[in-house]
């Protein structure tokens, strides 16, 4: 039996480790789309092919995958993953995480069609969820994403939806955590320190993903055949706020005294501006920007995965406690942590 090969972009990231490795373990023949500049620190398996694709030149790109074709046969799957998640310059949002989505749809339908194309959007793509009752966002709410990262994630969507030339799925993870990640790591770096932060007087209800499951996810929705032009929300399944997440780090660090103090919006926002400020001096996209700030001012991240546990029978095997056990352990092993 043909060893089938499948395409993953942004496989220098952190959610893109994952899903090679989960290919890996599958069996496929990996190709690893990264940036001739990206870090392979986490891409060492001596089985990974690598591709740098160039996504700036659509007549370029297309020639590229054509002379792969040519050569190697083409992909039976491709999973884009790569994209833009912070940034200086919020046109960039656009140019990375929709037009060069636009032009690789377009270059592999001319070149080299997958059977299935896969789409790693973001829960983002749908903006504020409602705030008053609390009710899950769901797929047939319409999207409405309120920062730029999110209208761009909704460009590249609406162009998925758009192609007619193979079939799609796009997942839209909410808040994706595990070993290696930096966001959340903050977080659990200041419980450490004896300190935690949350924002806004009324509790964040909030939604996690561990990464490895994601993976799972990802390649489970890729390899079903009956899942065609299908769109999901990805979480375990639970509900936390933002103090109780706090608190259990706090408990899994065994940290005995951690001061608990709530930050009010207006200050946050200001704390955004100066951060964002810092990163054009340094000219360095930072965590908090004027565009995070949308999203931690969002309390309601709470979404509907009833269609993800029906049509592929997911059910998360890292609740929150064995995910963030497992994280901290990594961190720890890999001095993140003392």
């Amino acid at each position: 039996m043909r060893q089938q090969k499948i395409l993953i972009t942004g496989a220098s990231g952190f959610i893109g480790g994952f899903l090679v490795d989960e290919a890996l373990n599958r069996g496929y023949e990996v190709w690893a789309g990264v940036r001739s500049t990206s870090s392979r620190e986490h891409l060492q398996d001596a089985r990974i092919r690598f591709i740098d694709l160039n996504y700036k030149n659509e007549e370029a790109l297309t020639r590229q995958l054509e002379e792969f074709a040519r050569t190697e046969g083409g992909w039976d799957y491709v999973l884009h993953n790569a994209g833009l998640t912070k940034t200086l310059d919020n046109s960039l949002f656009y140019e990375v995480n929709a037009e060069n989505t636009k032009r690789f749809l377009n270059a592999l339908a001319a070149a080299c069609p997958p059977k299935k194309f896969l789409l790693m959007s973001s829960l983002s793509s749908f903006g504020q969820g409602d705030e008053s009752g609390f009710t899950p966002i769901r797929l047939t709410d319409p999207q409405r994403p309120n920062t730029e990262y999110g209208k761009s994630k909704l460009q590249a969507e609406n162009y998925v939806r758009a192609q007619r030339a193979f079939p799609y799925v796009i997942l839209r993870p909410t808040g994706v955590y595990g070993p290696g990640e930096r966001d959340y790591f903050l977080e659990i770096q200041s419980v450490q320190s004896g300190f935690d932060f949350t924002v806004g007087r009324k509790p964040q209800q909030i939604t996690f993903i561990y990464v490895k499951d994601l993976a799972r996810v990802a390649l489970d929705a890729l390899e079903r055949e009956e899942i065609i032009n299908k769109e999901y929300f990805v979480a375990d399944g639970d509900v936390h706020t933002d103090a109780s997440f706090s608190r259990l780090i706090q408990e899994l660090l065994q940290k005995k005294h951690v001061l608990h103090a709530r930050i009010p919006l207006p200050f946050v926002y200001l704390g955004c501006l100066i951060s964002e400020q810092i990163g054009k001096l340094l000219h360095k996209g930072m965590t908090l920007n004027s565009d995070k700030y949308k999203i931690l001012k969002q309390r309601n991240w709470i979404c509907d995965i009833h269609p993800l546990q029906e049509d592929l029978g997911f059910r998360a095997e890292y609740p929150l406690r064995k995910g963030l056990e497992e994280s901290i352990a990594w961190y720890k092993q890999h001095k993140w942590l003392p």
